[in-house]
């Protein structure tokens, strides 16, 4: 039985980083990927695909709208199949790079399916079905996450898309109807309207994503509404049928029965962790109520030696937070074996992004979180509508917010919704790590006219204040 002092159980964005940073570190390392593909989530069938083919949606969009600028593009078109050709090429060449990462021989990498028989054992069945027992000192759980299927009546007998599906679709189609609210449901509706299809999003929440402030959240519905997308929130699903060559969904919305057809259903419910095969009751390792690993903010589970990152300890579903928690945990693993105290992590820079058009993005804390802890704040904002770059951009839509403590000033969270957002938003990352407050943000220049200059507009009337 071979041993290790640290193994890592997947191969994405978070198994990757805790290898090499352990290898780094002088743990004799494994690494364990049981996909039929490597790379990950991220790279597979999440981050990279989908802006792949939202970069086609969106440039398909700013040709739609070249009469506006004083241009003429001829007749337009786009070819579903090319878009997904070119992701292919693309996904294929960000995955062989990862391949090549687990592969370089500064830990072991090994293709096999892993689960647990104790705290300390690990049982390995390869691809090929050879079956190997490995023993560790200390583990990484990094599996990912899988779509989380609701019973839904009529779900399972009503044939529907969902993002691994999408993602690798050459066709269209005229109209779609998306079950959910969040990031995936919000891009996929903008992919497909850009594309001009009729795009329908039916939410349960009272808002669409539910995590952003009601202002920032709202900003990005109203903006898709004008684009044609029809939002509709606060609802209870019933059903889901097929009915005279459509998918419909029926739902109540303040106690009426509604229905909305379209020729395809898009399933974006949200996804949950990937742990079903892990065997993790052998392990004693405990789950949350809502199935995720419990860990704590040293990115351990309730065995110590045991840690786990990424979407299976279900907290923040974003790749740089994985990435973040699987150093963590293997840098904890080292001092573990050392005996040292352990790290932990820290969320007060937690960013997130939704590449949608316009698109919308936010960092550290909202105005509820502040004041569901009590803190006292301030906030301003400033539209791109009365902001010039954004004016010449042809991106009037949105606007950009500060959250700052009341009396130190510190930038305590940002959002913004509108022209590169997703851009925009790093500026006050950057900011929020120095503990900027609104008075030096405001006292930096920026050269006018760019998107940038923005910022400064609420920070000077938070400064002045």
């Amino acid at each position: 039985m071979m041993e290790y002092d640290f193994a890592v159980i997947g191969g994405g964005s978070a198994g990757y980083a805790a290898a090499a940073t352990a290898s780094r570190l002088g743990l004799r390392t494994i690494c364990v990927e049981g996909g039929a593909e490597v790379g990950g989530l991220c790279i597979l069938r999440g981050c990279m695909p989908s802006k792949t083919i939202l970069e086609s949606a969106h440039r398909f969009l700013t040709l739609r709208r070249a009469q506006e600028f004083g241009l003429s593009a001829g007749q337009i078109g786009f070819d579903a199949a090319v878009i997904r050709d070119r992701k292919r090429k693309l996904i294929a060449e960000f995955a062989g790079y990862r391949s090549s990462q687990l592969e370089n021989g500064k830990f072991e990498f090994v293709r096999a399916h892993a689960s647990f028989l104790s705290a300390h054992e690990l049982r390995l069945v390869t691809l090929e079905g050879k079956e190997t027992k490995v023993r560790f000192r200390s583990a990484l759980i990094a599996t990912g996450s899988e779509l989380n299927l609701f019973e839904i009546p009529g779900l399972a007998e009503t044939p529907f898309l969902h993002s691994d599906l999408a993602l690798d679709a050459d066709v269209v189609p005229p109209s779609v109807a998306i079950l959910g609210g969040g990031a995936v449901a919000l891009e996929f509706a903008s992919f497909y309207s850009s594309l001009g299809s009729k795009v329908t999003l039916v939410q349960r929440s009272l808002q669409f994503l539910k995590e952003a402030d009601a202002d920032v959240s709202g900003a990005l519905t109203e903006s898709l509404r004008r684009q044609g997308v029809e939002m509709i929130c606060d609802t209870k699903l019933s059903r889901v049928a097929v009915e005279n060559g459509q998918k419909a969904i029926y739902f109540v919305q303040d106690g009426v029965e509604r229905r909305v057809a379209a020729t395809e259903l898009f399933y974006a419910l949200g996804r949950r962790p990937a742990i079903g095969a892990l065997n993790l009751k052998a392990a004693g390792v405990e789950l949350t109520p809502n199935g995720a690993i419990l860990v704590n903010d040293r990115m351990q589970t309730s065995q110590p030696h045991l840690f786990a990152a990424g979407d299976v300890a279900g907290l923040y579903e974003v790749v740089h937070i994985a990435i973040e928690q699987a150093v963590v945990a293997a840098k904890n693993a080292q001092r573990l074996l050392e005996g040292k105290e352990l790290g932990r992590i820290d969320y007060r820079l937690y960013l997130f992004a939704v590449f949608s058009h316009p698109q919308l993005a936010f960092v550290g804390m909202t105005e509820r979180e502040a004041a569901n802890q009590k803190i006292p704040f301030r906030t301003a904002s400033y539209p791109f509508a009365d902001h010039g770059k954004s004016l010449v951009l042809g991106e009037p839509d949105g606007f950009v917010k500060l959250i700052v403590h009341q009396t130190s000033g510190e930038i305590l969270g940002a959002a913004a919704v509108g022209p590169e957002a997703a851009e925009l938003i790093h500026e006050m990352v950057v900011a929020m790590h120095f503990r900027a407050t609104a008075s030096e943000l405001a006292s930096i220049p920026h050269y006018h006219p760019t998107l940038s200059e923005i910022w400064t507009y609420p920070a000077e009337e938070l400064a002045d204040a």
